[in-house]
């Protein structure tokens, strides 16, 4: 993956987020994937943090759209690698977001991990 490749997935991505489209959202990610967020320890009483498998995700996710109507990204930066990306990102609540995506041989994201700043709800 070049980096105006991880820039461009970014971006999209992003876009989809802030359109609150939340299928669109989901054509990001394979199947399988395995998505680690702190909020699933205190949405989803997961203590690992870990949600696997787009149905997972796609209750997360429409979830975080319930609590955020207001919810939009802000890229700051994209950071690339062979297998994904990283994009460092500000939520419209202010916190600064790291997301570490792995990409598989398809272009979906089958692991991804976000780092929060501050406490997210």
């Amino acid at each position: 993956m070049t980096l105006v490749e991880a820039s461009e997935h970014a971006q999209l991505w992003a876009a989809a987020w802030n359109a609150h489209d939340l299928d669109r959202i989901m054509s990001f990610y394979s199947d399988d994937v395995v998505f680690e967020v702190s909020t699933a320890v205190t949405r989803w009483q997961k203590p690992d943090g870990k949600l696997r498998g787009k149905c997972e995700l796609r209750n997360h996710f429409e979830r975080g759209l319930q609590l955020a109507p207001q919810l939009s990204f802000e890229i700051e930066s994209v950071f690339h690698a062979p297998s994904g990306y990283a994009v460092l990102y500000r939520r419209d609540n202010g916190n600064r977001v790291v997301d570490c995506v792995t990409l598989d041989s398809n272009g979906l994201a089958s692991h991804a991990i976000a780092y929060y700043s501050t406490v997210q709800r």
